[in-house]
């Protein structure tokens, strides 16, 4: 449904869309959760795709976020020092928000608190952000709001396997 009451048009081919940072997670817990996903006969979205620096988030992904029904976010610890994973997470709260995407955050050996405040890694990269957007950048400002609003939500904390 939509905010005005209305069933939303957007037509979902994927049951999951799933949010990740590959070097953290693709060839451990993200591709063993994608496999247990595909057995129980839910049609999951993953992106495959090896990114390029300076690369923008493709018209692929945000066209999979539009047509999923539930978007699993696997929050890492590098997983806010990509730009486009950010972006992505972007998308993903836009399409919660306006398209009632069921959103569920994985705090993937990362502590919630970490990400709700940017400490540690989730500090460090928004830092990094800030240097090279500038501080007062809409863009990062965007970010640090979505990262707190995901720990807002009902989610999982994964601290092994």
């Amino acid at each position: 449904m939509a905010n005005d009451g209305t069933v939303s048009e957007t037509k979902c081919t994927h049951d999951v869309f799933l949010s990740f940072r590959r070097d953290d997670t693709h060839h451990t817990f993200t591709c063993k959760l994608y496999d247990s996903l595909c057995r129980k006969g839910i049609i999951t979205f993953m992106d495959n795709e090896e990114l390029k620096v300076g690369d923008q988030i493709g018209h692929k992904l945000l066209k999979a976020i539009e047509e999923s029904r539930i978007s699993i976010v696997v929050l890492s610890e590098n997983y806010a020092a990509s730009s486009w994973c950010l972006d992505e997470l972007v998308k993903i709260h836009e399409c919660m928000k306006a398209k009632n995407l069921l959103v569920w955050p994985i705090f993937y050996k990362v502590d919630p608190s970490d990400v709700r405040h940017q400490n540690g890694s989730y500090g460090e990269a928004m830092t990094e952000h800030e240097t090279r957007f500038g501080k007062d950048s809409e863009k990062v400002h965007k970010w640090r709001l979505t990262l707190t609003d995901m720990t807002n939500l009902k989610g999982e904390h994964v601290q092994e396997g």
